[in-house]
């Protein structure tokens, strides 16, 4: 699937939109008022809401007070982990999919870099995280002794972001969930409060914005040649789509990514394509592929050259989602752009 495929290239072109919620309201616990600067292993141990119990991904964890050392593998497990403001926290990051979204850059780059994808156990373990937070499953990949269970054994706690592991449609409770499980782990619940208050206002603005526009079909052309690589109904990306005023044409596929055909691209007529920008093959270079291809000539999508562009960055479990919904949005249907 996927979410083992990493790395992927391009920024979000609207992260200026992004909203750090670090500075959002005060934080009150046994350590008294403290403002919303990043808390950190250094700072007092916020004990309001402990212990805290969750269940993630199967895996049921209580915590007493919120871990000191974190380590985040995948870029949207750290852009979750930053947006809350908990770069203090972290004592190791690896594996971006593309560039830090701007509004984290400078919190990020205090934070060891321990590998430019996986780093190995030996790597993992001597930043001595007490807590590790995966984007991908692949973060926590058996063979390489990343395994949950091994990494407990450890004593270590761990977290996987739920679209990983997810049974049925992922939606923006979904990423509303996440948010708000990280921060309760860490105890700021009200930063994760705050954040999710502002991601239900952009997306209640975008729709606004489409309120009375008729959906555009929509295929994602994520990759392949002989076979296209697409976003089926499952994940994230099918949500994103809806919310932006478009229809997937392959939402009957139960996954959130899946290989299908040529010969049903051309059967189901998407009016618009949307391109994951990622990898070393260009969005030129797979407009190109999609306009060469002789099956494809009567596809509107392709006649019309009528073509989305998004980092697939944006359309993991993130928190890029709510501005991601408003970028594509603008994208399909140009004429709400404001």
């Amino acid at each position: 699937m996927r979410f083992a495929v990493p790395p992927r290239l391009r920024a979000l072109a609207v992260a200026a939109l992004l909203i750090p919620v670090a500075a959002c309201g005060a934080d009150s616990g046994s350590g008294g008022s403290r403002s919303g600067a990043d808390s950190g292993p250094g700072s007092t141990a916020h004990r309001a809401g402990f212990p805290y119990t969750v269940t993630n991904c199967g895996v049921k964890t209580t915590y007493d007070a919120p871990p000191k050392r974190a380590v985040t593998l995948n870029q949207h497990a750290t852009e979750i982990m930053l947006a809350l403001g908990l770069s203090r926290s972290m004592v190791g990051t690896a594996y971006l999919d593309d560039h830090i979204a701007p509004a984290y850059k400078k919190a990020y780059d205090t934070v060891p870099v321990l590998a430019k994808e996986y780093p190995s156990k030996e790597r993992l373990l001597a930043a001595n995280p007490d807590f590790v937070y995966g984007g991908y499953a692949s973060a926590f990949d058996a063979k390489d002794g990343r395994a949950r269970d091994d990494l407990a054994g450890s004593g270590i706690d761990t977290r996987l972001d739920i679209e990983s592991c997810a049974k049925g449609k992922v939606t923006l409770d979904d990423l509303y969930r996440e948010v708000t499980e990280v921060g309760r782990t860490f105890g700021v619940q009200d930063r994760a409060a705050a954040w999710v208050k502002s991601a239900k206002a952009r997306v209640a603005a975008t729709a606004a914005r489409l309120k009375g526009v008729k959906p555009v079909s929509v295929m994602v052309y994520d990759s392949g040649d002989k076979a296209p690589f697409t976003a089926g109904g499952s994940g994230i990306g099918n949500e994103i789509i809806t919310r932006a005023g478009g229809t997937n044409v392959f939402a009957d596929l139960p996954k959130s990514f899946s290989d299908t055909s040529w010969e049903q691209v051309v059967a189901r007529k998407p009016q618009a394509i949307v391109i994951y920008d990622y990898g070393g093959t260009t969005v030129a270079q797979k407009e190109k592929r999609l306009e060469d291809d002789p099956v494809l000539k009567d596809v509107p999508a392709v006649k019309n050259r009528r073509f989305a562009v998004m980092p697939l960055s944006n359309v993991v479990l993130g928190v890029r989602v709510p501005d991601a919904i408003g970028d594509l949005a603008r994208q399909l249907h140009p004429e709400t752009a404001k």
